[in-house]
């Protein structure tokens, strides 16, 4: 494990201070955060959402966010284990709380050499005639109009598209906050539809959660509002199910994964609710959302965990959709 975190550390100053970005606090939480730039940017791909990506999270001696991987290559599909690297591709090399819309619009309409779009990206290329793919390198024609607004507690990110092509327009945005006097994030979005078509699609927080680099180890545990059930237990070596919990049972380790379906939610919004505490590290957090879930999913391997709500987004013409998830950070007596 230490030679890992050893790793994991050069990975976080080898992504360094050249990218732009912002750094947010409310005396409790000091955040860092990358900014959209399609030049510049530390994320320029096609799978993530451009806007948000919080490369370190400190609170109470604790840091939640920062790099699950220690390196890159443009041949990786998601990513692959090499030795005691881990290597993504750019289209999966995000890290923090990273949306995704999992669903592009008009990528079945478009024709081969057409376009279709990426919420949180913009204007993308079809270049064949294969299913769409969130890990296939798709060309950029236009990544719309990205602005930026920043206080000492907040920014504000905007992405304004339209694709006379397709008929699609937005205005999507996005405020990342920290809430006064408390251990509180929230992450406010909003969807207005300024084209012609119909917005239908999914959007996830893939939430890469690397509490304090110290991997994905025994004494996590995940508390959830609903009894957990799942069409795909994970290896019961790893991770078992407790009622409303699902409880690590040892350090993940080489190629170690836990994934699974977590199923047994209603369709209101109170069980968008998640705790996730390392007693070992003496941390936790706690995620809420004001939407029912669509589904959830949980990934994680030995750098990272991650916990994955989805959302179903849907805006007519000229109709808006606002969104939000709440962060609240707190610890907890070591065991």
């Amino acid at each position: 494990m230490r030679f890992s975190f050893l790793l994991l550390l050069f990975a976080s100053l080898a992504i360094g201070a050249d990218y732009p970005q912002a750094e947010i606090s409310n005396g409790q939480i000091r955040a860092k955060l990358y900014l959209p730039d399609a030049k510049a940017g530390f994320y320029r791909s096609t799978r993530f959402d451009w806007s948000g990506v919080i490369s370190s999270l400190e609170f109470g001696g604790h840091n939640y966010y920062g790099p699950w991987f220690t390196g890159n290559d443009a041949t990786v599909r998601d990513f692959v284990y090499r030795d005691a690297d881990i290597v993504v591709s750019a289209e999966s090399g995000s890290m923090g709380p990273a949306d995704e819309f999992q669903m592009p619009l008009g990528y079945e309409a478009a024709q081969v050499g057409g376009t279709f779009i990426k919420i949180g990206v913009g204007v993308l290329r079809k270049p064949d005639a294969k299913p769409y793919s969130a890990y296939a390198k798709y060309e950029i024609v236009d990544a719309g109009r990205w602005s930026v607004r920043s206080d000492g507690d907040f920014v504000e990110f905007t992405q304004e598209l339209s694709d006379a092509a397709t008929g699609y327009g937005y205005v999507y945005r996005k405020t990342v906050r920290l809430t006064a006097g408390k251990p509180e994030m929230t992450i406010e979005h909003s969807l207005r539809n300024t084209g012609r078509q119909a917005i239908a699609s999914s959007v996830y927080n893939h939430n890469f959660l690397v509490l304090d680099q110290a991997g994905t180890t025994a004494g996590y545990a995940i508390t959830l509002p609903f009894a957990v059930k799942t069409s795909r237990p994970p290896n019961a070596q790893f991770a078992e199910l407790r009622g409303n919990q699902i409880v690590y049972l040892r350090t993940l380790q080489n190629k170690d994964t836990v994934y699974m379906p977590v199923e047994g939610f209603g369709g209101e919004s109170k069980d968008y609710d998640f705790r996730v505490e390392n007693r070992v590290l003496g941390a936790g957090m706690r995620v809420t959302g004001d939407k029912p879930l669509a589904s959830v999913a949980l990934w994680s391997i030995r750098s990272v965990l991650a916990i994955e709500p989805f959302l179903a987004v849907a805006a007519e013409p000229g109709k808006e959709m606002a969104w939000k998830y709440t962060y609240s950070y707190y610890t907890v007596a070591k065991e």
